[in-house]
Formats: C-alpha cells, sequence, structure tokens
C-alpha cells in the first residue's frame, strides 16, 4: 500500500483519552479530573480601578470567561480586591476571581486577609515567588495563606521567569555531562522541575493535590507542546495550558491554536487561557472568543451556534452571502448570554449560508437551518434548508432579513418551550 493511503477501516478523528489529572474546585469552577475544559481569562485594568476592573471581569465573564484572573501588585491592588468581589456580586457575577502574584504575594496576602479570602485562588511564580534564602520562606507563607483559606494556587513556571539558580545549576550538570543536550531542551527540563520541586513543596506544606494546579509557559509553540507532554508524562495535576506572549491579531491566533491545538487532541489540559495582545482600543473579551471556538472546533465543548459560510469565488461577486454570514454570527453571539436559560441546548444550533449552487444546498442540509444564495448569473432565488429539507424559497431584496427573521423562529420554535421545529413547507 502506498505510504499515502489510508485503510478504509482505519479509525480517523477524536482526540486520545484525557490525561488523567487530580480534580480541583476553585470556587464552583471543577477543573481536572474529566471535568469539561475550563476557559479562563485575564484583566488588563489596574486592579486598584475598582469600578474599571468589575466592569472588564463582567463583560469577560459575559463573554463566556469561566475564570478570571486580575493583577495584585500592590497594597492598593489588594485592597479593592474584596470589593470588586462585591461589586460582581451585587450583578450577579460569581465568576471566581485568579489572584496574579509575584515578588510581593506573601507580603499582600497577609497584610490583607480580606483579599486573601475574597479570590478564589492564588497564582504563584516560583521564578519570582523570593530569591535565594527567601524563597522557601516565602513560597511558605503563601502556601500557609492558602490553606488556611482553603484556596486553591496554581504553581505556574514561566520561560521569561525562570528560577536562574535551578536553570544555572542544570546547565552546569548538562555541560559537564558526557552527552550534553540542547540548551532549549535543558530550559524546558529546568521549567518542568520548578513546576514539578514547587508542587511538591507545596504537599509537604500541608496542601493536597487537590489544590494543586500547574503550568509552564513558553511563547515558542515547539517548546510549549514539548514542556507540556513531559510535565503531563511526569505528574497527575491538573494542569492550565497557554501559550504566553502570543501575540497580536492573527500571529496570536494561529500559533496558541496551533500549540494549544496538538496539546488538546493528545489530552493533555485541563484549562485554557488564549494570551492575545489586543489591538489598540481593542476588546479583551476576544481571547475567550478564540478559546471558546478552538475548544468547540475541535469537539471538546460548544458554547455557541456554529454559523458556517463559504469563502466566496469568483461564482460569488456579491457581498450579500458575507454580510447576512456576519449579522447571524454577531447576533447570536450577542444575544448568547440571554439565551442559555431561555432557550437550552441553542449552543449545539448549526447554521450555513453559502453563497452559490455548487455547495450551498448541499452545506445547508447538513445544517439545522441553511440558505443558498444566488451567485453569480443565478436567478434571484435562495432556497431555504430546514433539518436537511427544503422549508422555503426567499425572493426580492429582503432575503437577509427574511432569513434572519427565520433562524430566530427557529430557535423559538426548538429551543423555546414550544420546542417545535416548524414543518416543511417547500415551494
Amino acid at each position: 500500500m502506498n505510504k499515502l493511503e489510508t485503510p478504509l477501516d482505519s479509525d480517523i478523528a477524536g482526540p486520545a483519552p484525557r490525561h488523567r489529572t487530580t480534580q480541583v474546585k476553585v470556587g464552583d469552577v471543577a477543573v481536572g479530573g474529566g471535568a469539561p475544559i475550563v476557559v479562563q481569562s485575564m484583566t488588563n485594568t489596574d486592579t486598584a480601578d475598582i469600578d474599571g476592573t468589575i466592569a472588564q471581569v463582567a463583560a469577560l465573564a459575559r463573554a463566556g470567561s469561566e475564570m478570571v484572573r486580575i493583577t495584585v501588585d500592590r497594597e492598593e491592588a489588594a485592597a479593592a480586591v474584596p470589593h470588586i468581589r462585591d461589586g460582581l456580586a451585587k450583578r450577579g457575577i460569581t465568576t471566581p476571581l485568579i489572584g496574579d502574584f509575584h515578588y510581593i504575594g506573601h507580603k499582600l496576602l497577609a497584610a490583607y486577609p480580606a483579599c486573601a479570602e475574597a479570590l478564589a485562588k492564588y497564582r504563584i511564580n516560583p521564578g519570582n515567588v523570593g530569591f535565594k534564602d527567601k524563597r522557601d520562606t516565602q513560597f511558605a507563607d503563601i502556601i500557609e495563606i492558602a490553606n488556611k483559606n482553603n484556596k486553591p494556587v496554581r504553581i505556574g513556571a514561566n520561560w521569561g521567569s525562570l528560577d536562574q539558580e535551578l536553570l544555572t545549576r542544570l546547565m552546569d550538570e548538562n555541560a559537564a555531562s558526557a552527552n550534553p543536550r540542547d540548551v532549549r531542551a535543558v530550559t524546558r527540563e529546568a521549567m518542568v522541575q520548578s513546576a514539578l520541586l514547587s508542587a511538591a513543596r507545596a504537599e509537604e506544606l500541608g496542601m493536597p493535590k487537590d489544590r494543586i494546579i500547574l503550568s509552564a509557559k513558553v511563547s515558542a509553540v515547539q517548546d510549549l507542546i514539548a514542556v507540556y507532554q513531559d510535565l503531563a508524562s511526569r505528574s497527575d495535576y491538573a494542569i492550565h495550558l497557554g501559550l504566553t506572549e502570543a501575540g497580536m491579531g492573527t500571529k496570536g491566533i494561529v500559533a496558541s491554536s496551533a500549540a494549544l491545538g496538538i496539546l488538546l487532541q493528545q489530552g493533555i489540559g485541563d484549562t485554557i487561557r488564549i494570551s492575545l495582545t489586543p489591538e489598540p482600543g481593542g476588546d479583551r473579551t476576544r481571547e475567550v472568543q478564540v478559546a471558546q471556538e478552538l475548544l468547540q472546533t475541535m469537539g471538546f465543548r460548544t458554547f455557541v451556534p456554529l454559523v458556517a459560510a463559504c469563502p466566496g469565488c469568483g461564482r460569488t461577486t456579491s457581498t450579500t452571502f458575507q454580510e447576512l454570514a456576519r449579522s447571524i454570527q454577531d447576533f447570536i453571539r450577542d444575544e448568547m448570554p440571554n439565551w442559555k436559560s431561555k432557550y437550552p441546548g441553542v449552543e449545539e444550533l448549526n447554521v450555513a449560508v453559502m453563497g452559490c449552487i455548487v455547495n450551498g444546498p448541499g452545506e445547508s442540509k447538513h445544517a439545522n437551518i441553511g440558505i443558498s444564495l444566488p451567485g453569480t448569473g443565478e436567478a434571484p432565488a435562495a432556497p431555504v434548508f430546514v433539518d436537511g429539507k427544503k422549508f422555503r424559497t426567499l425572493r426580492g431584496p429582503t432575503i437577509s432579513a427574511d432569513f434572519k427573521a427565520l433562524v430566530i423562529d427557529y430557535i423559538d420554535q426548538r429551543y423555546g418551550q414550544g420546542a417545535k421545529v416548524p414543518e416543511t413547507a417547500a415551494e
């Protein structure tokens, strides 16, 4: 058989079984242990700005972030945390808040016990929790406060702030080895050891494994894949995935999706963040949307109805199908926060907006509801298909508005209290 051929009875599709990890509860959110992969995000507001941070956490939560990390870098930020928690609660938002601590986390948590209590989880960076003789003491201080408040921690090693003493020791050992490894491989090993040694120390200090999450973030795709494969093979702690400093725009989206997609397909990862650099004045919720779309397109979770649309070609010189696809997609995403309780199961909906007769009818039949708009030279008619059967043909200047109304009606009848799918009424 040619090496490019695939046996007809081969099994394609489906990720590897999930890496077995210990489940951790972060507030009311379960992470690991077979729970659905969790989407999280992080604010970029000054945490001391209580109103601004409340607004951004609310926006991220509304977009679908199931946990939100906030920076706690100084006394004013620590003092603001309980007010942020309370302000969100008044809005009915109970999304767990994670405190991001570097350098002086031990001092802030001790000096502001209300902050320590208000946070659902603490993020500790073993590379800067303390230096030299102070490292163990200051790390122990944070773990002691976490234990006192029954809070989980994420021990997050980072390529850009790696424990230099550990890295230097491993580099020296490698240089003296008869078969020295590549410098990047040694650095990855330092990342893994930093996370695992810190987790072991946390357990020695009385923290149970079911309150520990690990991460080891780098900014290069292949290094990220390698370091997380190694981390997963050497532990059963819950794992947070993220490509740090992913970048802006399509570069950040592609790099994050490439790295996280491979790891998720291998069964690695219990919670993810897409670390996008926002465009100037851009919307922070973009990273939440990308994380959801990655999980949904890979088949791990469903968040919003999918809208399939053709890319367009010389047969589709009209922009009608593009405008309609965007309008339907934006409308659905905007309405999803309200629809979650009103239309249970609506996230499973598939809509097709196609631009010509070549693939239009076929794709529309595969969707719950779809439309095949007229392409160049085609008759000015647009057949609509509902659950695989022709339902109606739309004509005239109001095709787009008419189809949008049909989608809304379909959602209401299929997922609303009536739960009655429109009957086929083909012309």
